[in-house]
């Protein structure tokens, strides 16, 4: 992991080649969302396995000695409605993934390597009707309109695809990294359950997910059951409230993700 002795403004600060964090990893991996059900996390039983997390959920591992293997935020607006959970992940995850278009603002990286992602271009008449393999896995050549761009990235340097809920990207940073079983907390999807964070006093940012949710969201994990999810690459959800019906992603419980998850500590 390499180290900035002090915080540099995004535009010094040089994002690593995506090359660098490809298939790094391997086994077993945790995705943090920000949904109620997160906060009955036993984090300090799994804290030797990689950690995937995204947006506020930070606030989790703030007075812990885990470090993120991987931050995750693409969410518009998030570092500056929740600066100190923003600044706060910067300083303590070991890799921060943002969007490309973040660089243009002065956002300080204390720590940590830095990569910029870019949106997955739209599909040629080539692309759709070649059936040549691709890293771009994307819904059937017969979907038109904002359901054309529905897919996944199974390589980030080639683009990422947007699902509208941040926990999504996150899986393909999952299957880029070289993870093969990721346990998903707090992917509830609930707006009406809040983030596990917040308070009635705490800042709070929009939430849009039902605006999305069957649109986009759902088809999107509907597309990765369907078309990524394999013997070799296992994806479970732990909300036993997710909206995410267990059709698509199989809820499991604490007790038997012990059960496929190594006691000891993993060298990461």
């Amino acid at each position: 992991m390499s180290t900035v002795n002090k915080c540099l403004p995004f535009p010094e600060t040089v994002p690593s080649d995506l090359s660098e964090c490809r298939d790094i990893a391997e086994g077993a991996v945790f995705i943090i969302a920000s949904g109620a059900s997160a906060k009955d996390f036993p984090l300090c039983e799994f804290q030797h396995v990689p950690m995937i997390v995204v947006n506020g959920a930070i606030s989790m591992f703030l007075n812990t000695p885990v470090s993120p293997y991987f931050y995750v935020c693409t969410d518009s607006g998030f570092f500056t409605q929740q600066t100190r959970l923003f600044h706060a992940a910067l300083a303590k995850s070991q890799r921060v993934v943002l969007r490309e278009d973040y660089a243009q603002h002065n956002i300080p990286l204390a720590t940590g390597e830095f990569y910029a992602l870019k949106k997955a271009p739209k599909a040629t008449w080539k692309d759709l009707f070649s059936g040549a393999p691709s890293n771009l896995i994307r819904r059937s050549k017969f979907y038109k309109g904002r359901n054309s761009t529905i897919g996944f990235s199974k390589d980030l340097r080639e683009g990422y695809f947007d699902a509208r809920t941040v926990a999504y990207l996150a899986l393909q940073v999952a299957f880029h990294a070289g993870f093969n079983k990721v346990f998903m907390v707090g992917v509830d999807l609930c707006p009406e359950t809040g983030r596990f964070y917040e308070t009635v006093e705490s800042a709070k940012s929009p939430c849009v997910l039902d605006e999305h949710l069957e649109s986009r969201i759902i088809p999107s994990f509907e597309l990765m059951a369907e078309k990524v999810i394999n013997p070799e690459f296992s994806v479970y959800n732990l909300s036993t409230i997710s909206k995410l019906p267990s059709s698509i992603i199989p809820y499991i419980s604490i007790e038997e993700v012990k059960t496929l998850v190594p006691a000891k500590a993993l060298d990461h």
